[in-house]
């Protein structure tokens, strides 16, 4: 089996949760509440800005030319239509320069954003194992939502744009390629693989939890009031 027919198999419970997650079911139905969506946003483009740099990283251990050439091509990618996907939804949700002032990291996206930077200490397939997760799975909410109707300009615009063709060849493209690193990797370096992957996994599912409950760094009420 392919390295990454594993992955997707053994994390076939996590991905199950992001799809069934409120947040996304309620894009797809167009009841996600607009607020919730705008803090969603603003995490997001916090995490894609970092996603990019990422990117930018796989390109640095990258072994060969068009490999370099091909993750720095992902990076101006993610800068350019992501970026500029994200920059329409700051103007049709109100989001302003003092809210980005004012703005910082939820706890679930500080923590995602640490966690990437972690497979720094490793080589491309490290990389690519940490940020595949973020490819394939949008992708394939993209697909499960592409018929779906929320009958609201912002959610039908983000459907459009994760099941788009664009966007499903270059989810191909690196799951083609973290296949090829590991050929004739011995079972415990897939493995170290497999976690970097998994652990992604959960961080997707808890960032549709962190914007469902607009998350910050207070303590729970019960936990300040020594209950």
């Amino acid at each position: 089996m392919k390295l990454t027919q594993e992955m997707r198999q053994e994390c076939a419970g996590l991905w199950q949760a992001s799809f069934d997650h409120p947040f996304v079911k309620g894009i797809a139905d167009g009841s996600l509440p607009v607020e919730v969506f705008r803090y969603y946003v603003m995490q997001d483009a916090y995490y894609l800005t970092n996603f990019a740099k990422m990117q930018a990283v796989g390109a640095l251990k990258a072994p060969d030319l068009a490999t370099t050439k091909s993750f720095a091509h992902h990076a101006e990618q993610t800068c350019a239509a992501e970026m500029a996907l994200h920059e329409s939804f700051m103007g049709m949700l109100g989001v302003t320069d003092e809210d980005w002032r004012q703005f910082e990291p939820s706890p679930g996206a500080y923590a995602y954003v640490s966690h990437m930077y972690r497979a720094m200490e490793g080589d491309l397939a490290d990389v690519l194992a940490t940020i595949l997760p973020c490819y394939w799975l949008y992708y394939e909410i993209g697909e499960r939502l592409k018929d779906a109707e929320p009958g609201h300009p912002i959610y039908d615009r983000w459907i459009e744009t994760y099941g788009s063709e664009w966007f499903g060849e270059l989810v191909q493209e690196q799951i083609g390629r973290m296949d090829s690193l590991a050929e004739s990797l011995s079972a415990e370096r897939r493995q170290e693989l497999k976690d970097r992957f998994r652990r992604s996994s959960y961080y997707e599912w808890n960032f549709w939890q962190q914007a469902w409950t607009m998350e910050t760094w207070e303590l729970p009420a019960a936990i300040k009031a020594g209950v």
